[in-house]
């Protein structure tokens, strides 16, 4: 079900707790609410739509991944970009990682590790601070 995308910076910089299989609904909610806002956004974690649980998911390509308790366990090639957000206003400033690593849950609760560059490793970087409670 497409969700109402929060804007409290207070909510969203509290950090998220791990999510159970009984939030594996977050999925659909989260797919749901990123394809409604397709033409501005890439990307989405669990506490942009209320819940403050340890999902995000992002374009991968032409298809929207999702992770369970993502956890980045390598990165390399730091660079400065900038960035915008549904939840906030205008673009900041920020550091990312060309390639990263992430280890997390799929919908079926199976552990992956995955190697992103480029854009979609920035798109997965967001949606991790979001989960940290960091905003750009």
């Amino acid at each position: 079900m497409q969700k109402a995308i929060v804007k409290d910076p207070f909510f969203l910089q509290q950090k998220s707790v791990p999510a159970t299989k009984d939030d594996l609904f977050l999925a659909q909610d989260l797919q749901d609410t990123l394809l409604a806002h397709r033409e501005s956004c890439v990307g989405l974690a669990a506490n942009m739509i209320g819940s403050q649980k340890r999902v995000i998911i992002f374009m991968y390509g032409m298809l929207p991944m999702v992770m369970f308790n993502p956890v980045l366990i390598q990165k390399s090639g730091p660079y400065e970009t900038e960035e915008g957000c549904l939840s906030l206003t205008g673009s900041r400033s920020t550091i990312r990682y060309q390639k990263i690593t992430v280890e997390y849950l799929d919908q079926n609760w199976l552990k992956k590790t995955i190697t992103l560059e480029d854009f979609p490793a920035q798109i997965c970087q967001h949606e991790l601070d979001h989960l940290e409670g960091v905003l750009i």
